[in-house]
């Protein structure tokens, strides 16, 4: 029995030495750490960014000892870290380990402090590894608190109300303008709305962007979702743009909307007057449509409608013209059913006239077999249905017969044996990975060269605004092609 414990204990004492021996001590073996900077990005003062992660290699063959990792910022730190499960209270904690080719995880947060009369605060912090070899490394955490104005479920009442570019407006709860209100925001002018949140105009909105200086509307998350797609590029992350019967006169010029539940949505209202007038807009990746507009009047160009899950464009009724606008269907998510353009001129057992739909010098594409979708009622056959295409390139069957005359003018086919169409229309491919999308026009897209000059020259610049009439072929679209270098 000695026999067998004294073997016992001499094996439990070689196992300690193996296990000993099995990690490096000497200064020469190091952490491999892939990033030198980790930046969190903007926050808005008060709020927690979304958690990123770093990770920590050890490379060599033997394991590592990290005697402890710290913040130089200490508990004062506005950033936050998990180490592999252990939170570094008072921004420190001691005693890891990681064997040989195997990595930890530092899961990284900040919370961004107030930034006082400024309208930003840059952050930095450096977080250390100190081996158990006396190796001190270290990556640098950053990160931007942003100074913004926050309304808390309010109604504007007075007669004009202007927001300025100088802070970004948070937007909590949805912000209500009165019947009799008039809000304006100049060019630069940032809304960031809190999930579910939206803008309900029962008065009048006028935007005032240029194409240097967009007015953006958009979600408050502004940190990463996952690693490479920021929560900005993902549909949801608010409620969208609300037009009710009681409001005309809307003007929106170079005016962002994008990632929302929808994008804007118009109620029925008096046609004789115009309800909203577009230019040089982007309404784009919704969960909904881009522009749904029941019965009103609109005037839409320069802009671009796209990736939303619903249709792009959903008209009941109404009257509408839209001039070199880019129209594309490429919703990346699943859940996407929508064409890029739809339009009726009823509801079931209501009668929605369709005064007018034109599109001229436009680009309606997207995924789908037939991306143009027109619905007449059955029921109400003298209940107007005008619609008409003028020099536009289309994703839907080529109408060829004389009852296509009134309705298409010298219009462009998405033909499946068209090499160019759908997607390849445009220069750069789209990735939908990181869901970025870009509509700017390739050389060999039908679009190129092909729109109306004398449209064209009513509208001389396109949305980026950039001449359209440089030479004598200007492009359909909302962006006229700029030539690469290498084609110059």
């Amino acid at each position: 029995m000695k026999r067998l414990l004294y073997t016992l204990f001499a094996a439990l004492a070689l196992v300690s030495c193996m296990d000993d021996e099995d990690f490096a001590v000497d200064a020469s073996t190091r952490l491999t750490i892939r990033r030198d900077t980790v930046s969190l990005g903007a926050v808005i003062y008060d709020e927690t960014a979304t958690t990123d992660t770093l990770k920590v290699f050890n490379e060599n063959a033997a394991g590592l000892r990290i005697r402890r990792v710290w913040l130089e910022g200490g508990a004062d730190s506005p950033f936050r870290v998990n180490m592999d499960g252990v939170f570094l209270a008072d921004g420190a904690a001691e005693d890891f380990e990681v064997l040989a080719r195997d990595s930890l995880f530092a899961f990284l947060s900040f919370h961004a402090p107030g930034v006082g009369d400024a309208d930003s605060l840059v952050v930095t912090d450096r977080l250390h590894f100190l081996t158990e070899g006396g190796v001190d490394q270290s990556v640098v955490l950053t990160a931007t608190s942003l100074g913004a104005v926050k309304f808390y479920g309010s109604v504007l009442t007075e007669d004009e109300v202007v927001f300025d570019a100088a802070r970004p407006y948070q937007i909590f709860d949805s912000l209500v303008v009165s019947r009799n209100t008039t809000l304006t925001l100049r060019a630069g002018t940032r809304l960031l709305f809190h999930p579910g949140a939206e803008l309900i105009v029962h008065g009048r909105l006028i935007a005032e962007g240029t194409p240097e200086r967009n007015v953006s509307l958009q979600g408050d998350r502004l940190g990463n979702m996952l690693s490479q797609i920021p929560y900005d590029r993902v549909p949801g992350q608010w409620g969208g743009v609300h037009f009710t019967e009681h409001s005309y006169g809307n003007v929106l010029h170079y005016t962002d909307i994008h990632s929302g539940q929808y994008g804007i949505r118009l109620d029925s209202c008096d046609m004789e007057q115009m309800k909203l007038q577009m230019e040089g807009c982007l309404v784009h990746n919704s969960g909904a449509d881009g522009i749904y507009a029941r019965s009103c009047r609109t005037s839409v160009s320069n802009s671009q409608i796209s990736n939303h899950a619903g249709h792009c464009l959903n008209l009941y009724g109404g009257h509408h013209t839209f001039l070199h606008c880019t129209v594309a269907q490429f919703y990346p998510l699943v859940g996407g059913y929508g064409v890029a353009l739809n339009f009726t001129n009823h509801d079931e057992f209501i009668r929605l006239p369709l005064e007018q739909a034109l599109f001229e010098n436009c680009i309606i594409t997207g995924r789908n077999a037939d991306d143009i979708m027109g619905e007449q009622s059955k029921r109400y056959r003298d209940c107007a249905f005008n619609y008409a295409f003028s020099h536009c390139l289309l994703n839907t069957p080529r109408v060829d017969d004389i009852s296509g005359e009134e309705h298409f003018t010298a219009c462009l086919w998405e033909e499946d044996d068209k090499e160019h169409r759908g997607a390849s229309n445009f220069a750069e491919e789209f990735d939908y990975d990181k869901l970025t999308f870009h509509f700017e026009l390739d050389s060999l897209s039908q679009a190129v060269g092909t729109a109306s000059l004398p449209l064209a020259r009513t509208l001389p610049t396109d949305r980026f605004g950039r001449s359209r009439l440089a030479d004598s072929a200007p492009d359909m679209g909302c962006y006229e092609r700029q030539p690469r270098r290498e084609e110059e």
